[in-house]
């Protein structure tokens, strides 16, 4: 049994973090020591590690909970697993063409930028938006 700030450090997640999906529920809540503190088992810090894994891919809380519990399942449901994957990577998909539609946006308005002008004619343009 380890201590908050140990799970923290072995499962790469910030306390305040651990202390809010305990508040939430996506997380059991802790056993508590004789001294009132949180204790947690292995378990605990790798169902902590796990969410770390999926927020690292970028999943949202809503998402990486579901795949939680999907994880604790008796027998894993990979239909549901590869719908909420797909529907990340479609998701993923739409943010990298919004990505591209910016970057030429702003390379055009950096293009029109030229060195020395008393104007700036990407600031004008931004003014103007």
């Amino acid at each position: 049994m380890f201590a908050i700030g140990e799970a923290s450090r072995r499962s790469g997640v910030g306390i305040e973090t651990i202390r809010y999906y305990e508040r939430e529920g996506i997380v059991p809540r802790p056993e508590r020591s004789a001294n009132g503190r949180r204790v947690y088992s292995t378990e605990a810090i790798g169902l902590l590690k796990f969410l770390k894994n999926c927020r690292s891919l970028g999943f949202s809380l809503a998402d990486a909970k579901a795949l939680l519990d999907l994880s604790g399942s008796a027998r894993s449901d990979c239909d549901a697993v590869l719908d909420v994957s797909k529907r990340h990577l479609r998701a993923i998909g739409e943010k990298i063409a919004e990505l591209r539609k910016l970057e030429a946006a702003l390379e055009e308005l950096t293009a029109n930028c030229s060195a020395g002008n008393t104007e700036c004619p990407m600031l004008d343009t931004l003014r103007r938006s």
